[in-house]
């Protein structure tokens, strides 16, 4: 209800002004003569014609002046080094800015006049705003996280059930781009009070790993073949050290752990690695590598007893 009443009182005022002004423009042209009257138009007509160019031009050399300082914005904040995150956030804020003050501009100079417009435009605002406090929300959500920085352009992180690299964080969602080059928007409003799990935020990672063998073979000798291919690998960290047990006995094999730790970028590549030397290796050595079978037993029915 209070919307709608903000509205129309706004437009009331305004259309108050109006025919004001339009009554006494009528009344000074009851006085006048045809010629006067012709004269005034034309006069008129003209200078609204003046205005309209002037309002144009002012409008194309505000635009190219807006993509300036978002430029000089942009060099200044990349020489001091300012976060890439925050610095699209900020240039996307002044943009905004600046739009709407050149369009006061312009409608000044058509003569329009700027005070009924503000008053329109600021309970308008209220009411848009009221009416979008979600989007508000994630306005607000994209100013916790360029605070707090819990990710920054160029992590891999997971939330909201989507995961990908961080590509841009806007006023209002943050972009992602998948590993197979799909871009998410996710608003910045669930981001900034939901579960993140950043990847990237951390140098280094745990790598795991669970291979089986057969309950025939032998695992210390499996044990030392495992230790082999993590010492040849130079992406393995030696500090701390890589870890190799027992870890459970299977239903159809011996389960042996692995857990190394690996610069963050060469997480995959030594995890996908790791697995392929291991099938080749084991094979080589002779160690089985069990998968789930099952034996079937055929018991013979007996020979029914021919009958005398």
């Amino acid at each position: 209800m209070l919307l709608p009443l903000l509205l129309s009182a706004a437009k009331n005022a305004a259309d108050t002004t109006h025919k004001i002004d339009f009554a006494q423009k009528l009344e000074s042209f009851s006085d006048m003569s045809l010629r006067q009257m012709v004269e005034h138009v034309t006069g008129g007509v003209i200078s609204i014609a003046i205005k309209i160019c002037i309002a144009v031009a002012v409008y194309f050399i505000g635009r190219w002046l807006i993509r300036y300082i978002r430029r000089i914005m942009g060099r200044m904040m990349e020489r001091r080094q300012v976060d890439p995150s925050l610095r699209t956030f900020l240039q996307n804020l002044v943009k905004i800015a600046l739009t709407f003050f050149l369009i006061t501009v312009i409608i000044g100079i058509l003569g329009i006049d700027t005070t009924s417009f503000v008053a329109l435009f600021a309970s308008a605002g209220l009411a848009i705003g009221m009416a979008l406090s979600g989007t508000l929300q994630n306005f607000a959500g994209g100013v916790m996280v360029l605070l707090f920085k819990p990710y920054r352009v160029g992590d891999f992180i997971e939330a909201q059930g989507q995961s990908g690299t961080v590509k841009e964080i806007q006023l209002f969602n943050t972009v992602l781009n998948t590993a197979d080059n799909k871009t998410i928007l996710v608003p910045n409003g669930s981001l900034s009070t939901g579960i993140i799990n950043n990847y990237s935020r951390e140098a280094r990672r745990r790598v795991d790993w669970t291979f089986g063998i057969g309950y025939g073979d032998d695992y210390d000798f499996a044990k030392a073949t495992l230790a082999e291919l993590l010492d040849a690998d130079s992406r393995v960290m030696k500090d701390p050290a890589y870890f190799i047990a027992l870890q459970s006995l299977g239903d159809s094999s011996v389960n042996i752990v692995v857990r190394a730790w690996v610069s963050t970028a060469d997480y995959w590549s030594v995890y996908f690695d790791l697995n392929e030397k291991v099938y080749k290796v084991f094979t080589q050595k002779g160690i089985n590598i069990p998968f789930p079978q099952m034996d079937v037993h055929l018991i013979p029915s007996p020979t029914p007893k021919k009958e005398a």
